[in-house]
């Protein structure tokens, strides 16, 4: 027992070595001010509509697809970028990146009804596990969409499912990039890739013209660039006439936006370490931390490069990416308003977390801004929804002068990942506006 015990405290010790890197007082007052300098909008919109509320701003939505594509078609010319709707489902909100320009990416029969009702004319659908209904309606749409295979239990339902339809499919086969634990959930193996293009060649109903992976929670390029080598290596020995056919390889999405990660202490290894020890510090509330991601534009430089390296020797074709969250992300934001303070550091919120569907600001951090009292000075004060749960959390601190009952809060930047997660769960769910200027 000593011995595990020695292990787990020279484990802790070097956790303890690497530090997680605080936010930038500066970068984060900064981030502030900019949600103040345009308080009157928001307060307007809560007077119009009430709260709480979900806003979205198109004009961010369309400035992000040109900046996204505009890196990489900069870098590499013959790029298709797809929105992820997974991110960010509400039709609106797909409605803006049809608008765009952009293609869609779906992962469900669902989500590719939406894609096509949206207006979409250019479709790839991924995922596991699809559903005969589900290809049906690929199918059914084949001129708009093109099938990313996951199996080859799947290639074969797919042929089946066209070739009663008496139709041809354009398809593609997902690569497992990482062939341990959950994510092998995904796709085939790349040394499984050769035997599933020989068995796509026996099917009469399919054009199997491309390749697709993804790589998630991407900080950097630097698991994209690697999977991207092993891909080159995978192509060398195929015969020519089946490198030729192979028209596109989608480089996924897990794009991270360049805020980066932004975290409360109880996400890093010290906080999880103090809160195992029951040892608190002062001012942890006003203490964050972040991760940074790098701009999209050194995304597109590194990924190019790889490109150019591992795979146009081999293939002459278009490279496309499915961003999600690098898009929504900083275009959607909640308001609420203050519905009762119980203490001078506790307040209550007409709006509960099931408008975000999980218990994020538990680890995640996002300044509360009190758009009623402005102010550039940052408060301990617990912001707690109305939900009948203690885990109805919003923050652990609050930007503005005070804070009363009736003041209107704004949660910015939470269009990734919370619209598509919430959930019906004891309040009713708030609806979204769409600024449009």
């Amino acid at each position: 027992m000593s011995s595990e015990h020695d292990e787990i405290l020279k484990a802790v010790a070097e956790m303890l070595k690497l530090r997680t890197p605080l936010l930038d007082r500066v970068e984060l007052e900064t981030f502030v001010r900019s949600f103040l300098d345009r308080r009157e909008v928001f307060l307007d919109v809560a007077r119009q509509h009430g709260t709480p509320l979900y806003v979205a701003e198109e004009e961010v939505l369309l400035e992000r697809a040109d900046q996204f594509t505009s890196a990489f078609r900069r870098e590499l010319p013959d790029t298709r970028i797809y929105y992820a709707v997974k991110s960010n489902n509400h039709p609106a909100v797909v409605k803006a990146f049809v608008k765009a320009g952009l293609g869609l990416d779906v992962s469900s029969g669902l989500e590719l009804q939406l894609a096509l009702d949206c207006g979409a004319r250019d479709i790839v659908f991924s995922g596991p596990g699809k559903g005969e209904q589900e290809l049906a309606l690929a199918v059914a749409n084949s001129e708009r969409v093109a099938v990313l295979m996951d199996s080859f239990a799947e290639l074969e339902r797919l042929e089946r499912v066209a070739a009663r339809a008496s139709a041809t499919v354009r398809a593609g086969v997902r690569l497992t990039a990482d062939e341990r634990g959950l994510w092998r959930k995904f796709g085939i193996p790349l040394a499984d890739l050769a035997r599933f293009l020989k068995a796509a060649q026996k099917c009469k109903h399919l054009l199997l013209c491309g390749l697709q992976f993804h790589t998630s929670w991407n900080m950097d390029p630097g698991a994209q660039v690697a999977f991207i080598a092993r891909i080159g290596e995978a192509l060398r020995p195929l015969a020519p006439e089946v490198r030729e056919g192979i028209a596109f390889l989608d480089i996924g999405g897990g794009f991270w936006p360049p805020q980066g990660e932004w975290l409360q202490s109880a996400a890093t290894p010290e906080g999880q370490l103090r809160a195992a020890a029951d040892v608190s510090i002062a001012g942890a509330a006003l203490r964050h931390y972040r991760f940074p991601a790098v701009p999209i534009e050194e995304f597109a430089r590194q990924i190019a490069s790889a490109v150019r390296e591992h795979v146009f020797p081999h293939v002459s074709c278009c490279i496309c990416a499915e961003p999600g969250r690098w898009l929504c992300h900083d275009a959607v934001h909640v308001l609420l308003t203050v519905a009762d303070k119980k203490a001078r550091d506790l307040v209550i919120t007409d709006g509960g977390t099931n408008i975000i569907g999980w218990e994020r600001f538990e680890h995640d951090y996002f300044p509360v801004i009190n758009l009623s009292r402005p102010g550039e000075k940052e408060h301990v004060c617990h912001v707690l929804g109305s939900l009948c749960t203690p885990r109805d959390v919003w923050g652990y601190s609050y930007w503005g002068e005070d804070i009363e009952a009736g003041d209107v809060l704004l949660v910015p930047t939470q269009g990734a990942y919370t619209w598509s997660l919430r959930q019906e769960f004891i309040k009713p769910l708030p609806r979204l506006v769409m600024l449009i200027e």
